[in-house]
């Protein structure tokens, strides 16, 4: 067993090495440059339509607010990647390896984007009347692949028993280690939790995570740029070795072992890839649910959350490291404590754990919620909505053994089984790009100019085009 897992280990390395960084990067390129680089022309208008329409009402069809399915998505990718991983990527590629995660979120908004899009566009009614979505809708009825439609629901379906088990265990460990709590209690507090909130579907998850993921994000910068303000005199700094070493080696220095330019790309792209899951097929889950009057002001969600997420949230955590110098003396393999080592000196040590535990606490649980919806809409769509509730269960169990260490020889197969929900879903993306071309250039000819003159009036406007609802 311990050569078979090997094996297992060695192959997703390898895959989630090079070949992923290129088919996710080259991709992302592929589909920036298709749309015209969409994102950096009309950036204003997509904060405008995203930041400033956070609460606003929409027109069209849906199930959830546009706001509501942006934070159900969040959900699912924030938490231990920018607390965690953040830190990982400084102690293993130097702060250069920051630069190269803003750049693979700069180019990952064009995936996002478009996933999305898709999402929305091909979308349909389940039998409960709510609006579902993702790669295995856009995949059977965009290219008529019907067979790998199906095997990446199965793959993804599969992959999530592995990743609740990964996400509980994470959070029992945190609150042992913080709190004291054993780890088979912490597993029942989570699969509570998670019971309550997706026996109502995803209507109560937009309802929750609406709340939960602003309050979480609030505390948790709030809480970085107080240490920030403190060491205000450091930022500069910070900025300025983030640029210079994103392109030049550094040498060790104290705890940190050194990093090539090579390491700081590695690690930076990785980072980033896997921050924003731009690419993964899972954000258009959770988006295909929303409100919305056209496809691609759902997609103008996806690249927020790619802001939020990567740009903001992951830059103040490297920010709070690089800037208390916690990087310089702690090694890669205590990497996951600098976050709470720079916050001790400001809040002292209990304080500080505390407010790192019960962030990625708050993290992982809304993380855990909305996956196991994810699991559960892969199993509708090849099953039916009946056995979707067998599965809750099964995610459930899952909770409680991975909270406990249990079957870890599972958790193997999660790197290796999202390798192969990621490559067909960007090869599909590529394929149908020409229809995410189709629709942006829809949106822009039809609805952008109606809401630019809006805004110069002060009011709404509206209008309805052959793409609207994005199941047509």
């Amino acid at each position: 067993m311990d050569r078979f897992t090997a094996w297992i280990a060695e192959i997703s390395n390898f895959i989630w090495g090079i070949p992923l960084m290129i088919i996710l990067i080259g991709g992302g390129l592929f589909l920036t440059v298709r749309l015209g680089f969409f994102q950096f022309r009309y950036l204003p208008h997509i904060i405008g339509q995203t930041f400033g329409k956070m609460f606003s009402k929409s027109e069209g069809q849906g199930t959830l607010t546009p706001f509501q399915a942006t934070t159900s998505a969040l959900a699912s990718t924030m938490g231990a990647a920018n607390i965690v991983g953040v830190p990982v990527a400084i102690a293993l590629g130097g702060p250069g390896a920051i630069f190269w995660m803003w750049l693979v979120a700069l180019i990952g908004m064009g995936t996002k984007f478009s996933e999305v899009v898709l999402g929305m566009h091909y979308r349909e009614k389940n039998q409960k009347g709510e609006y579902v979505g993702g790669p295995m809708y856009y995949i059977k009825k965009g290219l008529g692949w019907k067979k790998v439609a199906a095997f990446i629901a199965l793959a993804l379906m599969i992959e999530i028993v592995a990743s609740t088990m990964v996400q509980s265990n994470s959070i029992a460990q945190t609150m042992s280690g913080s709190f004291g709590l054993p780890p088979f209690a912490t597993g029942l507090i989570v699969a509570f939790i998670v019971i309550l909130v997706t026996y109502g579907g995803i209507k109560t998850i937009g309802k929750v995570t609406e709340k939960l993921i602003p309050f979480m994000v609030v505390v948790y910068l709030v809480s970085a740029l107080a240490v920030l303000f403190v060491n205000f005199k450091e930022v500069p700094q910070a900025f300025a070795m983030i640029f210079e070493y994103a392109f030049r080696p550094l040498s060790a220095a104290g705890g940190f072992a050194g990093a090539g330019v090579a390491a700081a790309i590695r690690w930076g792209l990785a980072r980033g890839l896997y921050s924003n899951e731009a690419g993964m097929g899972t954000a258009p889950i959770a988006h295909s649910a929303a409100i919305t009057s056209h496809p691609v002001k759902q997609g103008f969600w996806g690249v927020f959350e790619v802001i939020v997420d990567t740009l903001v949230v992951c830059t103040i955590t490297a920010l709070v490291i690089l800037t208390s110098g916690v990087w310089k003396t702690i090694g890669p393999d205590e990497a996951s404590t600098m976050v709470t080592e720079a916050f001790t000196p400001i809040y002292g040590s209990s304080i500080a754990g505390m407010i790192v535990s019960a962030t990625l606490f708050l993290f992982v649980i809304t993380t855990v919620v909305v996956i196991i919806f994810y699991g559960e809409k892969q199993a509708e769509f090849l099953f039916g909505t009946s056995f979707s509730k067998w599965m809750r269960f099964v995610y459930i169990v899952a909770i409680m053994v991975g909270a406990v260490g249990g079957l870890q020889f599972i958790w193997q197969f999660l790197d290796l089984l999202l390798a192969l929900v990621v490559i067909p879903n960007v090869i599909a993306v590529l394929f149908l790009s020409g229809k995410v071309k189709e629709l942006t250039a829809d949106y822009f000819a039809n609805h952008y100019p109606v809401e630019k003159q809006a805004k110069k009036k002060g009011g709404n406007a509206h209008v309805r085009t052959a793409s609207e609802d994005g199941n047509r």
